[in-house]
């Protein structure tokens, strides 16, 4: 099969499409979480229900992914997008018209499984659509618009909650939904991955295992780390992923190669990614609490307070984008995680009950700043560390392990903020936020050194494959 059957509409297109795609599965995330409350009065419920509301949805999203990448290179990346965007819409529906918790948790679970079909898949169609000399601009809004998704999901969850209903958090993704189905029908691109059979064996290992780790994290916090459930999960999961390494060596077809890892361009940015998104998402779990909790604003006041942060990716990630075409990505990255860092450091320094508004903002702009150079050249590094054909599962791999990251991330953070404060006062609040923020620092800084083991920008050599149409680029490292 050809890598790329039509060409049926421009790059602006595909970029709209997939942006707008990426936007609506990562918003998902953590939309939610401020809405809880109005939730429980609305569909009663325990807390570990409301819990399951958020879990449910990244247990399917994180666990599938790189099925969801596999059908698409098999059987067609825009067929299966379609069908990934179809499932998620009207599962958005669903959510939007439940009449009791456990409908609503189970509409979650499946908009999880839409989003696991659909998410790998925007980043194999936007590169198929766009001429590579402009990819690292390309990159660069995708990366923006999903950067701004993951950290304005509370403040976008707040305010509808707030200003209108709870409801209309997942109403929001339908006329979104209905509006793409046609574009994407009739504007993307049809590309295939390398039409090898299906893993069957590799896609239960992986997916077993993903499942039980990323149950455990979830639920860690909530029920306990000791608990039997969490124990299992755990352990089995990881038992289950060793597994699907040893037999990924193995196998004739696998899933994921794992002689992919042996680029240094590959397994960098990937071990970046996990730990960016480790100390970003318990960061931005903690710190909107903290704004509405600590410091007494409302879901809407707290958002907009934070949007030096989350707002700052639409700038940067595009000049990020283009920095990367023109002197290579591993700089921009490792500079924007340095940058996260810091700001995550400065404002484990300044947080305290009363602490101003004035006093937050310089770290919450050299976050934003951070979070939109890493961005862009992280996914350019990620899809331009494979060949054309493996795209597909790079993207879910990669997509895979950032999940993994964030609920790994809001499981210690929220473990170190338990075992040094709590929400008895504001102070409690502030002892517990602080040593968790710091943590998320030093995280992402050992982010930044992962990516500065990504070989410097310079020609391309091919590493060793299983199929002669099975090319992947290695970036050998340039003198000085």
């Amino acid at each position: 099969m050809s890598q790329q059957t039509a060409r049926r509409g421009g790059a602006v297109w595909a970029l709209v499409i997939t942006s707008v795609a990426g936007f609506m599965a990562a918003l998902d995330n953590l939309v939610v979480t401020t809405a809880l409350p109005s939730i429980r009065k609305d569909l009663g419920g325990a807390l570990g229900d409301l819990e399951w509301t958020v879990s449910a949805y990244t247990l399917t999203f994180a666990v599938l992914l790189m099925f969801g990448a596999a059908l698409g290179d098999r059987f067609g990346r825009r067929r299966l997008f379609l069908v990934g965007l179809t499932v998620f819409t009207g599962a958005s529906a669903a959510a939007a018209m439940a009449t009791g918790i456990n409908s609503l948790i189970a509409a979650r679970a499946v908009q999880g499984v839409g989003a696991a079909i659909m998410m790998p898949l925007t980043l194999t169609l936007l590169t198929a659509a766009v001429p590579a000399a402009k990819r690292g601009m390309a990159y660069g809004i995708w990366g923006a618009v999903n950067g701004l998704a993951v950290a304005s999901g509370p403040l976008i969850g707040g305010s509808l909650t707030e200003h209108v209903s709870w409801h209309w958090i997942f109403w929001l993704n339908v006329p979104l939904g209905l509006a793409l189905l046609p574009l994407a029908r009739l504007r993307l691109a049809e590309s295939y991955g390398t039409g090898a059979p299906l893993d069957v064996p590799g896609t239960l290992l992986a997916s077993g295992g993903l499942f039980g780790i990323v149950y455990g994290l979830v639920r860690g916090p909530a029920d306990g780390w000791t608990a039997s459930l969490v124990l299992t999960g755990l352990f089995a999961g990881t038992a289950l992923l060793i597994g699907f390494v040893g037999y990924s060596l193995r196998a004739k077809n696998p899933m994921l190669p794992m002689r992919l890892f042996r680029s240094r361009a590959f397994s960098g940015i990937n071990a970046a990614s996990l730990l960016m998104f480790l100390g970003m998402f318990g960061s931005i779990f903690l710190l909107s609490q903290f704004m509405q909790g600590v410091l007494g604003y409302s879901p809407t006041e707290a958002g907009l307070r934070m949007l030096p942060w989350t707002g700052m990716p639409m700038i940067a990630a595009p000049i990020a984008g283009i920095l990367s075409d023109r002197i290579g990505g591993r700089p921009v990255v490792a500079t924007g995680l340095f940058l996260q860092a810091v700001g995550l450091g400065w404002m484990a320094s300044v947080v305290a009950p009363g602490v101003s508004y004035a006093a937050q903002l310089p770290a919450l702009i050299i976050s934003g700043i951070g979070m939109g150079l890493y961005f862009a050249p992280a996914a350019n590094l990620v899809m331009s560390s494979v060949g054309l054909k493996e795209q597909g599962i790079a993207s879910g791999a990669n997509n895979a392990l950032r999940e993994v990251g964030g609920a790994l991330g809001i499981a210690i953070m929220s473990s170190i903020f338990s075992a040094q404060g709590g929400y008895e006062s504001g102070q409690a609040f502030v002892d517990g936020l602080k040593p968790a923020l710091v943590t998320g620092s030093v995280v992402v800084a050992v982010a930044a050194g992962a990516a500065l083991l990504i070989p410097r920008r310079g020609a391309l050599r091919t590493a060793p494959s299983t199929s002669k149409d099975d090319v992947t680029p290695t970036l050998e490292p340039v003198a000085g």
